[in-house]
């Protein structure tokens, strides 16, 4: 008899175990209030197939007093754990009885909880089958696969997505809510189609917006005013092609923002524009410009 006929078999009967009120040993208190449920499970089952809840139960070992291991997973839905649960026992998961929205949960709760194959599968089902969806939802796909580290696929399809339709994404209002990490993702990414002008632009833009308290003209700025632009974009910025600028961009993009610039660079520009191959005319006007750099 080929084995993998015998697997069904087996699912089922530990789908069984799962449903049986008699032979548990831990409760899982799940979700917050007012959207908490109890579950009954087997500790053996859960350590072998969580890495998560391996460590967890680590440090719940069941006492010889009678008193039941009891954990709290407040970060997922008892609706959605539900399904992980039946999951971890059964290895079953039909994807067409979800919507996409509760499949972005699903591995939203495989990767809290460590189940790294399931994590595979979900993100290559959403990346084959709900691009579309992925498009129209493209702000919730994108911050959800870079709040979670084990979700590269996701985070390649999503940077990919931008680099290749660039302006799409940063005339959105979705763009000044991207984290500092998806930011600096997006601008590292070699097949960026949007040049290094734009770039930098664009990350002023979003640094700015994380601080309401600063106006969009840097003339208006004050010492603590510069001081809270550069804290915000201190990580980014190492990552602008500055070099790549023609003076002009230089002095009317990047010249009025040069104190959040750190000193070495500010001084490297400076040299590196001083030499810009323009002609002689030029450069003198551009040294009176810039003699305060």
């Amino acid at each position: 008899m080929d084995d993998n006929k015998l697997l069904p078999k087996l699912s089922q009967n530990l789908l069984e175990i799962l449903d049986d009120d008699e032979y548990y040993d831990i409760t899982i208190e799940v979700g917050n209030d007012p959207y908490v449920k109890i579950f009954r499970a087997h500790m053996v089952i859960l350590n072998y197939r969580s890495p998560y809840l391996r460590r967890i139960l680590s440090t719940n070992r069941k006492k010889n007093d009678g008193i039941l291991t009891h954990i709290k997973l407040p970060n997922i839905l008892p609706k959605i754990f539900q399904i992980m649960l039946r999951y971890i026992y059964g290895a079953k998961l039909s994807l067409i009885e979800y919507d996409t929205l509760d499949i972005i949960k699903i591995l939203v709760a495989a990767n809290e909880l460590g189940l790294q194959d399931l994590i595979i599968h979900l993100q290559s089902f959403l990346i084959e089958n709900k691009k579309n969806w992925i498009k129209q939802n493209f702000n919730l796909i994108y911050q959800t696969s870079f709040e979670n580290d084990s979700l590269l696929s996701l985070q390649n399809f999503c940077t990919e997505f931008i680099s290749n339709e660039p302006e799409k994404f940063f005339k959105s209002i979705d763009f000044i809510l991207i984290s500092e990490k998806s930011l600096i993702s997006l601008i590292q990414h070699n097949n960026f189609q949007m040049s290094d002008i734009q770039v930098w632009e664009h990350v002023l833009k979003w640094g700015i917006a994380q601080n309401p308290e600063l106006s969009s003209d840097p003339s208006n700025y004050s010492k603590d005013d510069f001081n809270i632009l550069k804290n915000t974009l201190q990580r980014c910025i190492p990552f602008i092609k500055f070099f790549n600028l023609t003076f002009k961009e230089f002095l009317n993009s990047v010249y009025p923002y040069k104190k959040i610039l750190h000193r070495d660079l500010r001084d490297n520009l400076f040299k590196y524009f001083l030499d810009y191959d323009n002609k002689s005319s030029d450069k003198s006007e551009q040294k009176l410009k810039i003699r305060n750099f």
